[in-house]
Parts: C-alpha cells; sequence; structure tokens
C-alpha cells in the first residue's frame, strides 16, 4: 500500500511540471541579443531555460523567470552578466578534413532538420554520410536522393543497431576526423569546427566530445530529464590523458559517460579503424540497448590516445517526450552501461585487471548512479536549480526511473550476449545464401 501511494505521489509531481522556454543569450560588451532557441517561439513571461554565450561561445546556463510585462532580454541579461564568465575567445584553428555520420532508422522528418543544419555548418571542408540501418520504407533513400542528393551521400546498413551502422558509416568515409550526430538535433553553426579543429592542434588526440543542450523543454518528461542533468557534461573545456589519469577520477577510463556522448563525438578516423570501430553487438536497436558510445570512447583511451571535451561544439538535442520514453530510456541507459563494460572486456582482457581494481568502487558509484535523486532546496526558479546543472535538480528523480536502471545494469550483460549470438546468426544465414 506504501508503495502504491508514493508511486501514485511520483505521478502527480510528474504531471506537475510545467513547460520551460528555451532561448540563447550572446553578450557582447554591453549588448545582449536574444534568441528563441531552435523551432522554438520568441521568448515571453514565464520560466525560461537560457544558454548563454559571450562572443558566440557557450559559457553557461541559466534557468530564469521572467515578470509578466517585463522585457525579457533586460531581466535574463542582468542574470547572465551576473553568473556567467568569460569564454575563451581564441579562434579555434584550421580543422582537419571531416566526415560527418548520420545513423537513422524511419525519421525523414527528422532526419531533413537534422541534414538543414548539417549543410550549415561553417567548417571549410566536410562530406556527410547518412547511414539508413535496417530499413523497412524506402522514405530515408528517397528523402537523400530528392532533397540533397548533391551533398550527401547514402549507405544502406541492413544489420540493426546503431555500432553496426556506425560502422557502415566509418567503412564509407574519406576524412582524416569522422564526426557522428544523431538525426534527432540541430547542429550549432559553429559545431563540427570547435569538435574537429582540437585534431590538429593535438597529434595524440583520438576523440573528441561537445555540448548536448535540450532543443525543447516542453513536455514533463523533457523537463526531468534536463533538470538532472540531461546529456550536459559542463562548461570546461578537458582533455582525459591515459597517460595522466585525472585524481578526481578513480574509476577512470571506466566512467566513459562522463567523458560525452554519442550525439556529439569524433574520432580521428586511422584510430577508431584501429581498434575495429564499435562493437556492433553494442548500441540501441540490438539486445544491449547502448554503451556503443562509451565502448569507442574507451577503446580509444585504452590505446593510449587522449579525448577532449570541449563545450563549444553544441548541439541541441531533442529530448524524448513522454514517461514512456523516460522509463525506456532509464532501462536502456543501465543496460548500455554494463553492456560496454562486458563489450570492452571481452574485446580487451588485458583490461581485466585494471577493472577489478576499481570494481568496488565502481559498485559505490552504481549505486549513486541509480539512487532515488530528491530536489535540491536550494534550487528553484531563481536559477540555483538550473536544468542541465548537474549539482542541482528542480524535480525529484522518480524511484521508478532508478529501479528501471537498476534492473537494467544487471541485464546488460546478457543483453550483450544476445546481441552477439543474434550477429553470428546473421553471419551464418548470409554464408548458407552464399553457398547456394
Amino acid at each position: 500500500m506504501a508503495r502504491s501511494v508514493r508511486a501514485q505521489e511520483e505521478i502527480r509531481r510528474f504531471l506537475d511540471i510545467g513547460a520551460v522556454q528555451v532561448a540563447e543569450l550572446d553578450l557582447d560588451g554591453d549588448e545582449a541579443v536574444l534568441r528563441p532557441g531552435p523551432g522554438s517561439p520568441p521568448v515571453t513571461h514565464g520560466e525560461v531555460f537560457v544558454l548563454v554565450r559571450r562572443g558566440g561561445r557557450p559559457v553557461g546556463t541559466l534557468l530564469g523567470r521572467v515578470p509578466e510585462g517585463a522585457d525579457p532580454r533586460a531581466v535574463l541579461a542582468e542574470r547572465a552578466r551576473a553568473g556567467c564568465g568569460p569564454a575563451d575567445l581564441g579562434e579555434p584553428g584550421e580543422p582537419p578534413f571531416t566526415s560527418v555520420v548520420v545513423a537513422t532508422r524511419e525519421r525523414a522528418g527528422q532526419l531533413a532538420r537534422a541534414l538543414d543544419s548539417l549543410l550549415a555548418q561553417d567548417h571549410p571542408r566536410f562530406e556527410i554520410v547518412v547511414v539508413d540501418n535496417a530499413p523497412v520504407t524506402g522514405e530515408t533513400r528517397e528523402l537523400v536522393e530528392r532533397k540533397y542528393t548533391e551533398r550527401v551521400r547514402y549507405v544502406c546498413e541492413p544489420v540493426p543497431g546503431l555500432a553496426a551502422a556506425h560502422n557502415a558509416g566509418l567503412d564509407a568515409v574519406g576524412g582524416e576526423v569522422v564526426a557522428f550526430t544523431d538525426d534527432d538535433v540541430v547542429a550549432d553553426p559553429r559545431w563540427l569546427t570547435e569538435l574537429t579543429a582540437p585534431f590538429a592542434a593535438d597529434p595524440g588526440l583520438g576523440c573528441s566530445t561537445g555540448l548536448i543542450l535540450p532543443a525543447r523543454l516542453t513536455t514533463p518528461a523533457q523537463v526531468l530529464l534536463e533538470s538532472h542533468g540531461g546529456f550536459a557534461k559542463g562548461f570546461t573545456p578537458r582533455t582525459y590523458d591515459p597517460a595522466h589519469p585525472p585524481g578526481d577520477e578513480p574509476l577512470f577510463p571506466f566512467t566513459a559517460g562522463r567523458f560525452g556522448s554519442g550525439a556529439n563525438m569524433a574520432f580521428r578516423t586511422a584510430v577508431l579503424r584501429s581498434v575495429g570501430g564499435f562493437d556492433p553487438a553494442t548500441g540501441a536497436g540490438t539486445a544491449a540497448r547502448g554503451g556503443d558510445d562509451l565502448y569507442g570512447f574507451v577503446r580509444v583511451l585504452a590505446q593510449g590516445h587522449r579525448l577532449r571535451y570541449t563545450p563549444y561544439a553544441l548541439v541541441w538535442h531533442h529530448h524524448r517526450e513522454t514517461w514512456r520514453d523516460l522509463e525506456t530510456q532509464a532501462y536502456g541507459y543501465g543496460a548500455g552501461l554494463t553492456a560496454y563494460l562486458t563489450a570492452v572486456l571481452v574485446n580487451r582482457p588485458a583490461l581485466l585487471p585494471a577493472f577489478l581494481a576499481r570494481l568496488p568502487r565502481g559498485l559505490a558509484h552504481a549505486r549513486t548512479l541509480t539512487a532515488v535523486r530528491e530536489t535540491d532546496e536550494a534550487g528553484g526558479a531563481d536559477g540555483a536549480g538550473t536544468p542541465g546543472d548537474h549539482g542541482a535538480r528542480t524535480h525529484p528523480w522518480p524511484r521508478r526511473l532508478s529501479r528501471l536502471q537498476r534492473r537494467g545494469m544487471l541485464y546488460g550483460p546478457v543483453g550483450y550476449l544476445k546481441a552477439r549470438r543474434a550477429l553470428r546468426a546473421t553471419a551464418r544465414g548470409k554464408t548458407a545464401r552464399g553457398a547456394r
């Protein structure tokens, strides 16, 4: 009975979460330019999630309330100047020739929006490859051939799974660097330049990741997810070097979720190919549910290459919209976390001693990840509890989602082994058909 009452209370609190506007505020000296977020209407009164830029570069976020009748630009600019520091205004340098891979499946409308933003990049030399993963219709091919045939290459990968699709893209590209993003993002015009320029400056760099912010916060699910960090990794650039493990990351490199996410990542193409690409038994669309991006991060770091996180490489992500989406995401995140760890140890057994040495702390970290997270009492509309700020929360994280994440973590190794068996069965089927 107590659990039922608690569940009803969680549902009530979830449904009470209101929509939040999304906007960008560019501070340049005494001037301030306020724009709605991608696809959002002009800012009015009420709560606003604001990306603050200085000199065009992201430097922070804030959650502000604009009183009715007040000037949104003036209110939010005053808050931003008080709370957001300067950016590194140096030019990022000349980026190398880059290939962008977008994996997709039956989402032509979203894909078109993403491709439009990618074609507007200020990067001097790049190509785009769309990988149509296990399609059931010809919509994606038709879209690319009808609207984008001059600028976008189409590749079909019949084996389902995000890692298989990414590997197909990796096989097809010609760039020195290969960047990956999803079909549900809108890329900032400087995204690709900022993400890939570090490769020219650091020959030992194997991977880079960037900032992911919400394109919309219109449903309770979207606001709840971003209130607990979303996909953001902060506004401080950082380099992870396996030769000098970070002192504040005792589980390094096995806490790969700290490094970034698959919607905003790039690799030196030769390095990613040298580690065999992504494990095709990981990722969305397989029994493993996820973990393909984390697998790639760890394999590259384990090979001795550095990883760079830069908040200046920004994509806007369209978060899932419903409670059911959150349930699926929580379970999938847990499953992908342990699936990728299983994949790393299966494919790189030499990492087992390092993994076992970190296991006790890893279990404690897992308990922290899946704990029920209450609200930050210091938070609220005045900004201490900013969506995207990992140190504060404006809404409690429901117990059901924590339980689903723990169940997913228990399932992950099983899911990975199931996915490997499915791949072997597919390979045997191809061999048998070829023999006939």
